[in-house]
This record gives structure tokens, C-alpha cells and sequence, in this order.
């Protein structure tokens, strides 16, 4: 009876997330989607880039000439299925969307390169190009809380029954799409492919997290006080003191925890050091910092 009204009360929050602002995050997942269309369009095939289910439509178009948009279709179709009886309902749901959507708006848009000419034959400036165009528009997809099909039901099939997390699995299958195109295109190609698998996550992230103008401060200190007063009375930020153990030696001992932008990163990380040199402080990026002063 407690599971059953638990998994009812996760799935009310989930609906009630999918909720909010609905027509916002439809708008901005079909922006991303054809951003990555165009993408695919413009830069990528043209260039024979191969990374996840387009690099598949890549390769069939090149060796068979088969459409690209209806290879990608059919093969996230197949995945769909896949997905609905290895992963469940649920997470196959958030894929319906993009594996119909983005392989739709590329067979749209194929007619674009015809009408917007590159002047640039830089391999490397088309991958470049292809890849950010991609990656923002990915980003706008993802942060939507929708995903693009393809291989990203494949990492999760993966992840599940290889025993590997998610990220281990997309080194895994896109990994594979990647080094093949070494047999069908040869080596420049294979190492543009890998630039531009590389260039997508960053840009992935970037529109999804933002660009960190804040950093995390954990400190460990033996002059809690002194820190302190540093933090709260020089650079006028609140702080937060955690309660801690030492793993090994099992003793207890206080965290400050702060949040600092990252213009004034130096003068914090310096001013640590100046009270007390043996401090230990993990820094990480702040993306989003909600409550508070």
C-alpha cells in the first residue's frame, strides 16, 4: 500500500512538472529540432560527420543512397520499440516526440542547401559550424525535457543491461558510429566526427546548465572563525556550516559551505589561503542559485 501511494505521488510530480509552462517548451523543442535538421542538412551530411542515429542515416546514404531523414526514422522507430519493453512506458514516452519530429524536419529542410550557399570549403570550419549549430540545438531540446530519439534510447538500453552509467554507455555506442566512419570515409573524417561529438556535448551542456557566473566553496579549516568573518564581512556573502567526518579518521569537523561570483573567485581562493594555508576547499561551478540574500 506505501509503494503503491509513493509511485502515485512521483507520478503526480512528473505530470505536474510536464505541466508547466507547456506551449513555452513545445515552442523550444521545435526551435532545437530544427536547428539540428538544419544541421544535419547544411554541415553534416554534406561533410559525412558520423556520431549517434544520423551517422547511421550518414553512412546508409553514402554506401546504399538511401534517404537519410527515413533511415534515421525507421531506425529510431525500431528503438521506440526496444525502449518500450526494456525500459518501460514512462521513459519511452519523453522519445516519441523527437524520434518522429527531428528525422521529419530533416527530410523539410533538405531542400535548404540548395538556396543558402557556404562560401567556406574549410572542412574544419563546416564541422565547427555544423557542430555548435547542433549542439545549441540539442541543448534547446533536452532542456525542454524532451530528448532527440536515436541513440539516446539506445545509451539508456544500454546503461541498464551493460550495468554502466548513461554517460559510459554514449562513449559506448557513439563511440562505435564514430571509429566506423574510419572504414567508410577514412581517418580525417573519423577525427572531424570525434571534434564534433565533442564540440555537441559542451554546447549540450551550456544551453542546459547556462554559463556558470557563480562558484561553490567547501572548506575545511582549522580558523573556522577567521573564514568566516573573511567571507560574511570582506565579501559581504552568506555562509553555511556543515556538520562533517573525516572517513578515515572518523573525527568530526565543520564545512563552510558558500556561494561566491565567479569576479570576485580569486579574491576568495586567495584570502582562504592568506588565513590559513593548510585549508582544504573543493570548488565547483554554481550554475543556478536559488533562496537566500
Amino acid at each position: 500500500m506505501l509503494f503503491h501511494k509513493k509511485k502515485l505521488f512521483d507520478e503526480n510530480i512528473i505530470k505536474n512538472i510536464y505541466k508547466k509552462d507547456r506551449f513555452v517548451r513545445y515552442v523550444q523543442f521545435l526551435v532545437g529540432s530544427l536547428l539540428v535538421a538544419l544541421a544535419f542538412n547544411l554541415f553534416i551530411l554534406p561533410n559525412q560527420i558520423t556520431y549517434g542515429m544520423s551517422g547511421i542515416g550518414v553512412i546508409l546514404n553514402s554506401l546504399f543512397g538511401l534517404d537519410p531523414s527515413m533511415v534515421i526514422l525507421i531506425g529510431s522507430g525500431i528503438l521506440l520499440v526496444m525502449s518500450y519493453f526494456l525500459l518501460g512506458k514512462e521513459k519511452t514516452m519523453n522519445s516519441i516526440l523527437g524520434s518522429i519530429v527531428v528525422p521529419i524536419l530533416m527530410k523539410i529542410t533538405e531542400f535548404v542547401p540548395e538556396y543558402i550557399v557556404i562560401e567556406t570549403t574549410d572542412p574544419f570550419v563546416l564541422v565547427l559550424f555544423g557542430a555548435v549549430i547542433t549542439g545549441f540545438g540539442m541543448g534547446l531540446v533536452f532542456k525542454a525535457g524532451y530528448t532527440t530519439g536515436g541513440t539516446d534510447i539506445l545509451n539508456q538500453i544500454v546503461a541498464k543491461y551493460a550495468h554502466m552509467s548513461v554517460g559510459n554507455a554514449m562513449y559506448f555506442t557513439d563511440g562505435l558510429i564514430v571509429c566506423s566512419s574510419f572504414f567508410f570515409f577514412g581517418a580525417s573524417t573519423m577525427l572531424y566526427s570525434m571534434i564534433s561529438l565533442y564540440i555537441i556535448s559542451i554546447m549540450t551542456d551550456k544551453v542546459v546548465l547556462g554559463i556558470s557566473n557563480a562558484k561553490a566553496f567547501y572548506i575545511i579549516t582549522e580558523h573556522e572563525t577567521a573564514v568566516k568573518k573573511f567571507i560574511m564581512e570582506h565579501l559581504s556573502h552568506g555562509v553555511t556550516v556543515l556538520d562533517g567526518r573525516g572517513g578515515f579518521t572518523g573525527n568530526h569537523q565543520k564545512v563552510i559551505m558558500c556561494i561566491i561570483p565567479t569576479k570576485e573567485y580569486f579574491v576568495a581562493k586567495e584570502g582562504i589561503r592568506e588565513i590559513d594555508s593548510n585549508a582544504f576547499f573543493l570548488v565547483t561551478d554554481a550554475y543556478e542559485v536559488n533562496g537566500g540574500e
